[in-house]
């Protein structure tokens, strides 16, 4: 049990906090001083770096998940409110990302591929809403995680 929780962690920290960073404080100085076809190779270049670590912690965050429900809680049945919360929340915040992957991020690369900067930036400012959107439920779903068994009796 101690190896899910801890790569249950770990995994949330590098995805949440990797969109954390990415939004908060890459974007804003990314988008202040450069111009948008090297802005638009860099954010192509990063989420490369980036995705694949998602792709690992969802994998994670899943498997581990449901290990600890039934390991923990014996199922479903027996888990408490917070958990069908985080993991409601979560199942949200892996659909978010699967349409970022394949559809505007796609989108993205292949604008930048063919130089088309209009294009890339539509694809972009997609990508930063729903981004957005899903650090804020990241965000949201720790407070529940850290702070679930002592708010739901």
């Amino acid at each position: 049990m101690p190896a899910a929780v801890i790569l249950h962690i770990l995994s949330v920290v590098i995805w949440v906090g990797g969109m954390f960073f990415a939004y908060l404080c890459l974007r804003p100085v990314a988008a202040s001083q450069l111009e948008p076809p090297l802005r638009l190779r860099l954010w192509v270049g990063v989420f490369e770096n980036f995705f694949p670590w998602v792709w690992v912690s969802i994998a994670l965050i899943l498997a581990t998940g449901l290990w600890i429900i039934f390991a923990w809680f014996q199922g479903f049945g027996g888990s408490p409110l917070y958990v069908h919360v985080m993991l409601g929340l979560g199942s949200v915040m892996m659909l978010i990302f699967f349409h970022v992957f394949f559809a505007p991020y796609q989108k993205l690369r292949r604008a930048v591929m063919a130089e088309d900067w209009p294009a890339g930036g539509k694809a972009l400012g997609q990508i930063r809403m729903l981004v957005g959107l899903n650090t804020l439920i990241g965000v949201a779903t720790i407070a529940i995680a850290a702070g679930g068994r002592y708010l739901v009796p």
